[in-house]
């Protein structure tokens, strides 16, 4: 599957989190936040592109049935707008890894799961129609879990919290329409 992430956002995406790890400055600071999320805004020229992230805030990495420390890179969840190219709330995942090519990785929010499709680092769904799916599960649930397995073959389970999140998408819409 191709990849329907831009650089710009992820250099945003991958900038921010650094700084909130305190690693390096960034290009763009959240704009603000709004409980476990946050809002962010990139305008360049005619670029112009909204995103709301979160961290998890629990990670468990397991390889062989057992508990082990892993490195990871930036690990988030991100639900991007960008009015120019017609992209209203696509739904994005960066586990810190490569993900094992011929996986893909799980969402789960109230029972529900969602398989996102792997390419790099990130993990996408299979379109619009899987975003809004996904939105409405966020909209009611409490917390969403994201399983992934690296191309080393460690299985990663990242609990990510919904709160804010509707309040966050509210904002990032009026941002970018």
């Amino acid at each position: 599957m191709k990849s329907r992430f831009r650089l710009a956002g992820a250099t945003i995406a991958f900038g921010w989190l650094a700084t909130v790890a305190g690693a390096q400055q960034t290009l763009t600071q959240p704009l603000k936040a709004i409980n476990d999320w946050y809002v962010h805004i990139y305008e360049s020229g005619d670029v112009k592109e909204c995103f709301v992230s979160s961290i998890p805030k629990r990670s468990v990495n397991t390889r062989g049935g057992k508990e082990v420390q892993v490195r990871r890179g930036v690990t988030q969840i991100s639900v991007t707008f960008r009015p120019k190219e017609g992209v209203t709330g696509e739904v994005s995942f960066t586990g810190g890894y490569p993900y094992d090519p011929k996986s893909t990785v799980k969402l789960s929010v109230g029972g529900t799961t969602f398989d996102l499709y792997v390419d790099g680092e990130w993990a996408w769904t299979s379109g619009p129609d899987a975003d809004e799916k996904i939105h409405e599960a966020f909209r009611r649930g409490a917390t969403a879990t994201v399983v992934g397995r690296s191309s080393r073959g460690t299985t990663t389970r990242d609990s990510i919290s919904l709160i804010g999140f509707t309040a966050a998408m509210t904002e990032a819409k009026k941002l970018c329409t």
